[in-house]
């Protein structure tokens, strides 16, 4: 499968629309991660009140399969606590894995992944944003 079969314009339009793009002032914590096999990295700064996240921003440098997730996350995130966004975590790698309704399931948008499925050494380009976002919180309440 060609990279152009799975940047659908669903896809394409998540990653522009950026939400949640830039930084915190100041930030309750961040992580920065990478992806040594092609070069991405994303930083998830975040905010919490309460325990859930009050507001979320990220960097991202990398390809549009890291854009869109961190957009998604960008806009679906805030309100959220941390085993909701493991949840999501868990489902995103679920639908990666096998595919399916039933794996996108309780996270808004994230079927949007689901041409990635067939294509596994960019599974970790969509979890990235995830990942990172996971080890911010870790901070955040640590």
């Amino acid at each position: 499968m060609t990279s152009e079969a799975f940047y659908h314009d669903a896809l394409v339009r998540l990653a522009r629309e950026a939400r949640g793009a830039g930084r915190l002032d100041p930030p309750g914590a961040a992580a920065t991660l990478d992806n040594p096999l092609c070069g991405d990295r994303v930083t998830m700064e975040v905010r919490l009140e309460g325990g859930r996240i009050a507001a979320l921003a990220h960097r991202v440098r990398g390809c549009l399969l890291c854009e869109a997730a961190a957009s998604l996350l960008g806009g679906a995130a805030k309100g959220k606590g941390p085993a909701e966004v493991r949840g999501a975590r868990e489902r995103a790698a679920a639908l990666l894995a096998a595919g399916g309704a039933t794996a996108a399931a309780g996270w808004e948008g994230l079927d949007v992944f689901e041409p990635v499925r067939p294509v596994k050494s960019r599974h970790r380009c969509v979890l990235l944003a995830f990942d990172a976002l996971l080890e911010a919180l870790a901070r955040a309440e640590g």
